[in-house]
């Protein structure tokens, strides 16, 4: 009898030994752990533990045909276990579900990005997408919304309180997309008006299955459409500008957030030379609408010695500082180390929200994370990183809703395999180690394509932001040093989570959360978690921003051929010199690039904020660690995990 080449189950006896073995949790591991991947145990009246977490995972990678023995599968479960490795916080939370069974790819992959040239499919596109957990990059340069018509007719939008309606609102995802569809369709192409009814949306404060979480109701749904239609309104007879384009993303993002169903990360990709995108969130200038802080806002730029003086206000604290992206060294570059043209990547059109991922219009986002700080040797970290990178090429075999991401995941199969808390793993800070683990990580794709008899991977490796995951180990996020040796780590909260309860119940502060406008959102709740570094940790208050810079050249010279993703922490002072070593080194050395000021940067509740050890010893004296949560949590959302330092990424 023929004995099956590869694996069904994770050896139960395996997991048995790790729900007896110690987790080495972070300060805020186990809360964070609880309130973000933690489902339901059918019948048990509780949550799942992380061994039982570990376990749907994989099984459900081996589910959806993971290329794993069983020594590769069980030796999986052991890393995750110590946290010296793991999918990413979207396969944690969907693998082993019925929930991929029924969207496959879709529900696996943690951002997207889509081209703003059509008038319909990228609105609804992005639509769906943020109400499927993910985060959504799109491309707003001027070449792009130009090519869309103009407004062509102002038809009447309506909700009515009856049946006798041209479009019944279903109480699913679809159904909100649809209802976008109409709304696009009939100012752009049929004018007709839309009469719909919102009587089969179930009320606020219902569960919602699949996904989880609780419906926001209708109201934010109607809000926000009457909002794009007044835009689009005021657009009749003309192109739509780059930022009516940016307002309408921004407001599809609000409508998902609504009522805290789930968080929602943007990014909208603009022209430096466009003054109106430059100026929508300078606060110094006009008061910011709320639903611009869905997104982080980024622009193209080749040479930095091109930007205009407006472009750097933000810099200045007058507003939120925009990001860069050099689409051209995107495209040429995989490793800076390997040369142009090798991994090259013509079709990028923008990147994720976090920007560690350029990719081609509607490409996802597909990511795991390694654990420097835990990971022993060379060796150990080759072993890892090749049994990550099967986990990620078996979610590039599944199928994807959008025929056009399904097409390009086929053909790129990119996987973006991350690495975070560099700045407490100085054994591994060595260009030969790093060169080694990625040559191995060639060799091990060119075998499991061969063993899967799919294509190579257009790219393999990529640095991420990190935020949650790190947070579980309670390691320095991504590329980040440590924000200050005493700080309170800020963490969101939809305001029904039970665990809200439990956090002040264990003395942590809690409070609504405030919009970009100063509006309090009482549906989402922030608390605050005291937090110190292990001494000898390398902090941002020590560390300059050019050596923060040169952090991250290192790593894309050596490890991701993707992009690295960083929020540089600076002080005013610092900012002329920033700008000295753009002009000298970023065209070259910089696929995408976020700064942020590291104090006066303007944010009420920034999700780090440096504190005193004097301060620091007061505020954790009226707490306690939260090191279990009893009882029935119920199926919670995808929640808020702010993954980037401006807290505008919050993809998990």
């Amino acid at each position: 009898m023929q004995v099956a080449k590869y694996a069904t189950k994770v050896s139960p006896s395996v997991i048995a030994g790790l729900a007896e073995t110690p987790v080495p949790w972070g300060p805020t591991g186990y809360v964070v752990y609880k309130r973000t991947y933690s489902r339901q145990v059918p019948g048990a009246g509780r949550t799942e533990e992380w061994h039982e977490t570990i376990e749907r995972g994989c099984n459900g990678l081996l589910e959806i045909g993971g290329a794993f023995t069983q020594e590769q599968i069980d030796r999986l479960a052991y890393f995750w276990h110590q946290l010296k490795g793991c999918p990413a916080g979207r396969p944690i939370w969907q693998l082993g579900t019925d929930t991929v069974r029924r969207l496959g790819g879709d529900s696996l992959n943690n951002c997207w990005v889509v081209n703003v040239d059509d008038p319909v499919d990228p609105f609804t596109f992005a639509f769906n997408q943020l109400m499927l957990g993910g985060g959504v990059g799109f491309n707003i340069t001027p070449e792009s919304v130009f090519s869309l018509p103009p407004v062509k007719f102002s038809p009447r939008i309506e909700r009515v309180d009856t049946f006798d309606c041209d479009f019944l609102v279903p109480d699913n995802r679809e159904g909100w997309v649809e209802l976008l569809d109409r709304v696009l369709r009939a100012f752009f192409f049929n004018g007709r008006d839309v009469r719909y009814c919102t009587r089969g949306v179930r009320n606020k404060g219902v569960p919602i299955n699949g996904f989880g979480g609780i419906a926001s109701g209708p109201e934010d749904l109607v809000s926000g459409i009457a909002m794009i239609a007044a835009i689009l309104t005021g657009a009749k007879g003309r192109k739509l500008r780059p930022t009516e384009c940016l307002d309408i993303m921004n407001i599809i993002g609000s409508i998902v957030v609504s009522g805290n169903v789930r968080r929602s990360a943007e990014i909208g990709i603009g022209d430096p030379y466009d003054r109106e995108f430059l100026s929508a969130k300078d606060w110094s200038k006009i008061k910011v609408p709320a639903y611009r802080q869905m997104s982080n806002n980024t622009v193209r730029c080749a040479d930095t010695t091109t930007l205009p003086k407006a472009f750097w206000r933000g810099y200045e604290g007058n507003g939120e500082p925009y990001g860069l992206i050099n689409l051209d060294l995107c495209r040429s570059h995989g490793r800076l180390a390997d040369g142009p043209d090798y991994r090259p990547d013509p079709g990028i059109v923008g990147c994720n929200p976090c920007g560690e991922i350029p990719e081609e219009d509607r490409e996802p986002c597909n990511l795991a994370e390694q654990f420097l700080a835990r990971i022993r040797d060379v060796a150990e970290f080759c072993e890892v990183s090749g049994l990550l990178i099967r986990a990620q090429k078996a979610i590039t075999n599944l199928p994807y809703s959008h025929p056009k991401t399904d097409e390009v995941v086929k053909r790129n199969r990119r996987l973006g395999l991350s690495i975070t808390g560099f700045h407490q793993a100085p054994h591994l800070h060595d260009a030969a180690i790093f060169d080694a683990v990625y040559r191995n990580l060639e060799e091990e794709d060119r075998k499991i394509s061969r063993e899967m008899n799919v294509p190579r991977s257009i790219k393999l490796t990529t640095v991420k932001p990190s935020g949650t995951l790190s947070l579980l180990a309670g390691v320095t996020p991504g590329i980040h040093p440590a924000f200050a040796p005493f700080y309170i780590r800020r963490i969101t909260f939809a305001a029904n989570d039970p665990l809200v309860n439990v956090a002040r119940d264990n003395g942590y502060k809690v409070a609504p959360k405030i919009n970009i406008d100063g509006t309090r959102d009482l549906n989402t709740l922030v608390a605050d978690f005291p937090c110190r570094v292990p001494e000898g940790t390398q902090c941002a208050t020590g560390y300059s921003a050019i050596r923060q810079i040169e952090d991250q050249r290192f790593l894309q010279t050596h490890w991701a051929d993707n992009s690295v993703s960083m929020t540089c922490y600076y002080q005013k002072k610092e900012l002329p010199e920033i700008k000295e070593w753009l002009a000298a080194n970023y065209k070259n050395s910089v696929k995408t690039a976020s700064f942020l000021l590291h104090q006066e940067h303007g944010f009420e509740q920034a999700p780090y904020e440096e504190i005193t050890e004097a301060q620091y010893n007061r505020l954790i004296a009226k707490c306690r660690p939260i090191t279990s949560v009893a009882g029935d949590r119920g199926e919670m959302s995808l929640v808020d995990s702010v993954e980037c330092g401006t807290g505008g990424c919050p993809v998990k």
